[in-house]
């Protein structure tokens, strides 16, 4: 197939899906309105639908709820029909059709048919975002003088965790909210970019959303609970710890997750470590005094010597970073100065995964992937070029 073929194929996709999708959408009404349901025994359509065709919860009352809309707003459902448009401009039409803004649509004379027409013609013709600010235009219209809604009724934070142990997490922010965690992320995130870096913005702010929880940790701004400050904790047998071929659940942390003995050795360069003996039963009957692995005076030292991170080509500032251990206590290297050093914690987690940073006779650091060749943030070649030189 040329270009222009494979694009018409994948547009005409779009609007076949877009029909199904309707056709599903108006099977489901009428199915709601004469409670098919019961001829299986079942309330509502949203439970048949998640025990019929296996259908998330969530996925079913949306499903059952636009069916319900689309008979208030019918040149979107003939739009929806003809595969105009699709799921997400029906939802975001549907937001005119809330109890509320039909009640003053109705005081206002408003005539919603118009209303839907127009937002269908937008819908079909123009961006999603044109359809968002026409949408929010007739609402701001429809109440410009009405009280602010609370905002903390537009927050919304859902956390997911999957049976591997990573972590979903769903927002929803009303507009100042989102400022405020822009304002906190977006600045994070640019300052973690370093040369070569290869991450997706995605991932950057994911890294940098980390990097808040590390830093909220650090400074002990988050309430004790059961006389406990918080923190992450991660229990490993201690001749895992020290086998480089243990598997992927060698450690188990405090909300269930398990992680593998790397990862575990990772979190134990810079941490607290307590011994504790386990009864045949599997029951603790002793636990150890709790040990700083990386005391106070020997931080405070690592913080004047590196001023951060010393990965190269990273200006993470010093509260950002984690202390390493160049050769890992577990392997009986010491907590020296010699064998320390500040790095972030994504690029902690690259000398675990085979880079290395060291310091050269002239003092200064040098990092080098795990195929040993150097990165160099800058031009070498270029260091001794008169013409290149900047006076002060």
């Amino acid at each position: 197939m040329s270009d222009a073929d494979l694009l018409a194929e994948v547009g005409g996709l779009v609007a076949e899906r877009n029909r199904v999708e309707a056709r599903l959408t108006r099977a489901v009404r009428v199915a709601d309105a004469r409670l098919a349901c019961e001829h299986d025994g079942l309330k509502t359509m949203q439970s048949w639908l998640r025990t019929h065709t296996g259908m998330k919860n969530s996925a079913a009352a949306a499903l059952v709820q636009r069916g319900r809309v689309l008979d208030l707003l019918p040149a979107t459902g003939a739009a929806f029909a003809a595969g105009a448009i699709g799921v997400e401009h029906v939802t975001e039409i549907a937001t005119i059709t809330g109890r509320r803004e039909l009640a003053a649509a109705a005081e206002q004379g408003v005539d919603l048919s118009e209303v839907d027409a127009a937002l269908a013609t937008v819908a079909a013709g123009q961006t999603f975002r044109k359809l968002t600010e026409a949408v929010h235009h007739y609402l701001a219209q429809l109440d410009p003088d009405g009280p602010e809604p609370d905002p903390t009724h537009e927050r919304s934070l859902t956390i997911t965790t999957h049976p591997d142990g990573t972590v979903t997490i769903h927002v929803e922010l009303d507009a100042v909210a989102g400022e405020k965690v822009k304002a906190v992320i977006e600045p994070m995130a640019a300052t973690s970019r370093t040369a070569g870096d290869e991450r997706t913005p995605g991932q950057v702010r994911g890294d940098a959303f980390v990097q808040w929880a590390d830093n909220t940790l650090a400074a002990g701004n988050v309430p004790i609970q059961r006389t406990r400050k918080p923190g992450i904790a991660a229990v490993i047998d201690v001749d895992a710890l020290v086998d480089p071929a243990t598997g992927q659940t060698a450690a188990r942390m405090g909300f269930g997750a398990t992680i593998s003995a790397a990862r575990a050795r990772w979190l134990a360069c810079d941490s607290t470590v307590a011994r504790i003996v386990m009864g045949p039963d599997g029951v603790p009957i002793d636990r150890g005094r709790e040990v700083r692995i990386v005391p106070a005076p020997l931080r405070h030292l690592l913080d004047l010597r590196d001023g951060g991170c010393l990965f190269a080509g990273c200006d993470a500032p010093p509260e950002w970073c984690e202390a390493h251990h160049f050769l890992h206590w577990a392997f009986g290297g010491e907590t020296t100065l010699e064998n320390t050093g500040l790095f972030c914690e994504r690029h902690h987690g690259k000398l675990h995964a085979g880079f290395r940073v060291e310091r050269g006779p002239d003092g200064r650091w040098h990092t080098y992937r795990p195929d040993g060749t150097e990165i160099l943030p800058y031009r070498p070649d270029l260091l001794d070029r008169d013409d290149l030189l900047v006076p002060v």
